[in-house]
């Protein structure tokens, strides 16, 4: 799975001598902060910080895999009218399970919308920014200056296109700004469709 090869978060830990036994982690933004008693050796506070992202990402991952088509294309809904144009509507917006090389795709034509099942597994900034790319392509098809103008309204746009390079690097993937992509698994795998696609450099083929 993709979300498996995802990077490493950033780790903030803050000892307390308030706390006895107890650890506890949270998410601040992109930064994990994991809390632990002030008596914790360097040992404890390394094996207990990996516990706490395994058991952040496998909560998170229970909660994305709850999240049918009608959430998702809800979620497109309201990232439209935040980010975009509340003219802005898809038809629809669902989860495929056969774009194994390409994170999301579009078919301007019948307003229609795809994202890979493989970011279920990542954070959801990162899903947030495939939905708007896919919609910038249902007022912009192709990737000229007008297109990226909308996708960069996303104030996460660069964060999250670095988070799925790293997620195609992981996997052994050569990937450029704008060219086609194989799948995560290596081998070339061909679109549902002719409609635009972020693969998995984070811009669209």
């Amino acid at each position: 799975m993709a979300g498996d090869l995802a990077p490493r978060p950033t780790v903030q830990v803050r000892r307390s001598t308030r706390r006895r036994r107890t650890v506890a982690a949270y998410r601040d933004g992109d930064i994990v902060v994991v809390l632990i008693p002030a008596r914790f050796s360097v040992a404890e506070e390394r094996e207990w910080v990996q516990k706490m992202i395994e058991r952040l990402d496998s909560r998170e991952r229970r909660v994305r895999r709850g999240r049918g088509d009608a959430e998702l294309e809800q979620r497109a809904r309201q990232l439209a009218r935040q980010y975009l144009d509340d003219t802005i509507r898809p038809v629809s917006v669902r989860w495929v399970s056969n774009q194994r090389g390409r994170w999301g795709s579009c078919t301007p034509s019948d307003g229609t919308i795809r994202l890979s099942d493989r970011l279920r597994a990542m954070p959801g900034w990162v899903v947030d920014y495939v939905l708007v790319h896919e919609l910038a392509h249902l007022r912009a098809p192709g990737h000229g200056p007008d297109f990226w103008a909308l996708v960069d309204r996303y104030p996460r746009t660069e964060r999250a296109r670095g988070y799925l390079e790293g997620v195609a690097a992981g996997a052994g993937i050569s990937f450029s700004e704008d060219g086609d992509l194989g799948s995560l698994t290596g081998d070339n795998d061909q679109a549902e469709d002719d409609g635009d696609e972020v693969d998995g450099a984070g811009r669209a083929g």
